[in-house]
């Protein structure tokens, strides 16, 4: 009997040690899933200044879509700085970001400045111009105002290895651009329809955000890049300075009192259960954007 009670002893405490261990791996879990951290959800108390870090090429928007919104659905985040630091990238992403925040002034009523640092040109220009100021160093390459496509042809290569490409096509543009045959002249003229109609809708981006002539924009607007002290001399940007400039003029605008804190979207995550079942193809930059499978027409300066 007593080997037995024993036995059912040392069970009961295992198993009761095993609960409690599960209980407080939750209940921590819990706690860091919801504590007050950079995206200032759980704490709506003080002066705070949303920023969102727009690095990098930009050929998704999704992420920084999400970013932009939450940040002007949260009522302890007076303001959003852009920080910008980007060639740009695709026209889509970069029109999708641009209407965000345009949604952000107009509907949540937040002031949102773009701070620009090393490189704030093409679609991440474009991105700028929807905001209520935007600061660039006087070293900050910027502009790049224009679109561009490529793909490649590799026609020679079909012809060297004696390969043949057949097509059935349902219209005469429906493979073009072609990445196995020169361009037809009527498929020249269809290809730059789509570059003027996306060329004009930049400009006329800049055009309203900058408060310029279309005219006067269109003399800037032939794909070159300036300087910040270029820019601001020409009306693309309105002052020179840094990050902490920018920071310094949003707590202004917005009227916030004291020093204001910064928070950032919270980093995601990602969990052993999350590459086994999730889509982790943000996780490797070449499925991203494969120049040449796909013709992509780009805000980007190159």
């Amino acid at each position: 009997m007593n080997s037995s009670r024993s036995k059912w002893l040392f069970w009961s405490i295992l198993g009761g040690a095993v609960v409690l261990f599960f209980v407080l791996t939750v209940y921590a879990l819990i706690l860091y899933s919801i504590k007050d951290d950079d995206s200032g959800d759980f704490n709506f108390s003080g002066s705070k200044i949303g920023v969102v870090d727009i690095h990098g090429a930009i050929f998704e928007a999704k992420s920084w879509v999400e970013q932009i919104k939450k940040m002007g659905d949260n009522p302890s985040i007076k303001a959003i700085i852009l920080h910008i630091d980007s060639p740009g990238g695709g026209v889509a992403a970069s029109q999708e970001i641009y209407t965000e925040v345009l949604h952000i002034r107009e509907r949540k009523k937040k002031i949102v400045v773009a701070s620009m640092a090393s490189v704030g040109a093409s679609g991440a220009y474009y991105i700028a111009c929807a905001c209520d100021k935007i600061i660039a160093n006087p070293g900050t390459v910027t502009g790049s105002i224009g679109v561009i496509a490529e793909w490649y042809n590799y026609g020679e290569l079909l012809r060297w290895a004696k390969m043949q490409s057949i097509v059935f096509k349902s219209g005469e543009f429906k493979d073009a651009p072609s990445p196995v045959r020169e361009l037809t002249e009527n498929e020249k003229k269809y290809m730059q329809n789509i570059i003027d109609d996306l060329y004009s809708q930049f400009t006329q981006a800049v055009s309203k955000g900058r408060k310029m002539d279309l005219t006067a924009v269109k003399k800037l607007a032939d794909g070159r890049v300036y300087t910040g002290l270029d820019a601001k001399s020409k009306n693309l940007i309105d002052a020179l300075g840094g990050f902490q400039d920018a920071v310094e003029y949003t707590a202004k605008a917005a009227q916030l009192s004291g020093e204001p804190k910064l928070v950032r979207p919270q980093k995601e995550r990602r969990t052993l259960i999350d590459l086994l079942t999730g889509d982790v193809s943000s996780l490797f930059p070449f499925t991203q954007h494969s120049p040449g499978v796909q013709i992509q027409f780009s805000y980007l300066w190159k």
